[in-house]
């Protein structure tokens, strides 16, 4: 039922005060002063504070009040409801407002607070850590996969919603349950990966309605007390390698990260930015196989910008741990052998990031009919040893962290062999130092790459044998250390 006004009756907090006069009281109650705590507050976007009423009179007056909000030029998702409680909408153009508390007994009686919005998340005291030291934090992560990275949406028309945007690939809107229940579960770092050309301009100014929801997303996981990777993730449109392209992809990109690093920059040091995804010229030949050699060197540029452009908002992206990827976050030695770490104004604050689905025929390709695996095979476990072996020599072992950003097996009804697989996979990578992070696509059922873990409808678990497994690998319990691979991929 709608609230008139946004007016509800409510039963305030009694404050030191006795129970209402009796109906007969021949004096009756009256009201002098209704007061409101606390009388100025200051809340950010997307965030809620509690106020308390105290009503002053005669003959022990009713301690209920009206809650409204002055202001009629608020956003339609900034509330009060009948316990006081204000939430602030992540869209909120107000820079303040005022909450006001009526007394039922005597409607001319009423009390007021100021609150003061403010658009960033307050900086908690930023740990001023490496990237190795962060990466050490890091148990096992969860990609937000087939969400905010939904794009070529094209059937909605010029001007889609932000909820229709986050839900085009047939994925729930996103709650902060669903993000409470991987913790709940064990994963304490999640990947949000966001497509922003979808929602920009053509001079590549993004929407305010989509950064809001973004960052929306992203607090629910600040409230986890997670790491975070926040990327640029399918932006191949305006983000390209070659030559002829790259002027006018420079200037793409550096508007896009300078405005998404100028949003989050008072965010504390668990939130890394990841620089893109799968960076390569899509249906190229080299696509998935590391790329040209003047795709690598200017896969390189970017990333020089990138430092720079992020090192530039200031506040705490001054010495924020950033991520980067090899071309198309590839596993392959050419892709790895070129990446050059960019220089910086601090030290020891890059993490490299690769994605490995292996093997393939097991882990990715839909089209095989393969669905048994056994960690006693070396057939079966070189293609998981060799990229990580590969990029533990390349960069952990010279101090460059590596993040497995993307990993995980579709379910091909084969749950048994899928969780031997699980745990094998994180216990190899976690002796490398290399934590991983499982792609979510939230497909559970049906045809296609079904990756799902998380019913993002219930916040249960449809294959809980796999989360144990991801568990167990990333503590090492009962583990044997993996065998070693015969070969390295080239």
């Amino acid at each position: 039922m709608k609230k008139s006004f946004f007016k509800i009756l409510a039963i305030a907090t009694v404050i030191g005060f006795g129970t209402s006069a009796c109906k007969d009281d021949p004096s009756g109650p009256s009201v002098t002063e209704v007061t409101v705590s606390p009388e100025t507050a200051n809340v950010v976007k997307g965030k809620n504070i509690t106020f308390t009423a105290r009503v002053i009179g005669s003959n022990n007056p009713l301690q209920t009040v009206i809650w409204s909000i002055v202001e009629t030029g608020k956003n339609a998702a900034t509330t009060i409801n009948e316990n006081g409680t204000l939430t602030v909408a992540i869209a909120e153009n107000l820079a303040s407002l005022t909450v006001k508390a009526t007394s039922t007994v005597d409607n001319s009686k009423s009390g007021t607070a100021t609150v003061i919005i403010s658009d960033d998340t307050p900086s908690d005291s930023f740990n001023n850590i490496t990237a190795a030291q962060l990466v050490s934090e890091i148990k096992v992560g969860w990609n937000l996969g087939n969400t905010l990275d939904c794009t070529n949406v094209t059937w909605f028309g010029p001007n889609p919603t932000v909820t229709q945007l986050e839900t085009a690939w047939g994925n729930p809107v996103t709650t902060k349950a669903n993000i409470d229940a991987l913790k709940n579960a064990g994963f304490n770092a999640i990947r949000i990966p966001v497509s922003w050309a979808k929602c920009a301009d053509a001079n590549y100014n993004i929407r305010a309605d989509w950064m809001a929801r973004v960052k929306e997303v992203v607090n629910y996981a600040v409230d986890n007390n997670m790491y975070i990777l926040l990327n640029t993730h399918h932006d191949e449109s305006i983000f390209k390698f070659l030559n002829k392209d790259m002027e006018e992809s420079q200037k793409a990109f550096k508007m896009i990260w300078g405005q998404i690093a100028n949003a989050f920059k008072s965010y504390n040091e668990k939130l890394v930015f990841e620089a893109l995804n799968e960076p390569r010229t899509a249906g190229s030949q080299n696509e998935w196989n590391g790329g040209t050699a003047e795709e690598r060197n200017n896969l390189n540029i970017y990333y020089r910008l990138f430092v720079e452009t992020v090192r530039a908002s200031g506040g705490n992206n001054e010495k924020r741990v950033l991520m980067i990827n090899t071309y198309g976050a590839s596993a392959v030695a050419s892709a790895m052998n070129s990446l050059e770490i960019p220089n910086d104004i601090v030290n020891n604050k890059i993490i490299v990031s690769i994605h490995a689905y292996a093997p393939y025929n097991f882990a990715l390709n839909a089209n095989s009919a393969y669905n048994t695996w056994n960690r006693n095979s070396s057939a079966d476990t070189n293609p998981i040893a060799e990229p990580i072996n590969l990029a533990y020599n390349t960069f952990v072992s010279k101090g460059i962290p590596v993040i497995l950003g993307e990993f995980g097996a579709m379910n091909k009804n084969n749950i048994a062999a899928g969780t031997q697989w699980a745990e094998y996979f994180v216990n190899y990578a976690k002796n490398k130092e290399i934590p991983c992070f499982w792609w979510d696509n939230g497909s559970i059922s049906g045809d296609g790459e079904k990756f799902g873990l998380l019913d993002r409808k219930t916040n249960n678990f449809s294959f809980p044998e796999i989360v144990a497994a991801l568990m167990k690998g990333a503590t090492g319990e009962d583990m044997p250390p993996p065998p070693q691979p015969t070969s390295l991929i080239q």
